[in-house]
């Protein structure tokens, strides 16, 4: 499933600078350093966490996209760090647990 995909699908567009992204799995975290040590390339990285070290973090880790949870809202700021960065970030309305449902039963 392409990261574009989930937009048709109950998650909102925050950054989309490379849609066609292939998601090949999801990671849960917020501890940053636990995320950059351990989430896998290509993965969905669901988060509450919306401060520049996240974009950090996605790039580091090579993440597909991050989503952010509980409909945690971007600062313009790091918004634009996203976009300089090329990392699709996404946002949900449902809790995190919901939110990690969601994605599972979209992916293949």
């Amino acid at each position: 499933m392409k990261v574009s995909d989930l937009l048709n699908n109950g998650f909102e567009e925050i950054t989309l600078p490379d849609g066609d992204r292939e998601i090949n799995g999801v990671y849960i975290g917020d501890l940053l350093s636990w995320v950059m040590g351990r989430a896998q390339q290509d993965n969905a990285w669901i988060t509450i966490m919306s401060n520049i070290n996240v974009i950090a973090v996605a790039t580091l880790a090579d993440t597909a996209c991050v989503i952010l949870a509980e409909n945690v809202e971007l600062p313009d700021d790091i918004k634009a760090q996203a976009e300089i960065k090329d990392v699709n970030v996404l946002k949900s309305s449902l809790p995190i647990y919901e939110t990690a449902v969601r994605l599972h039963e979209l992916l293949p």
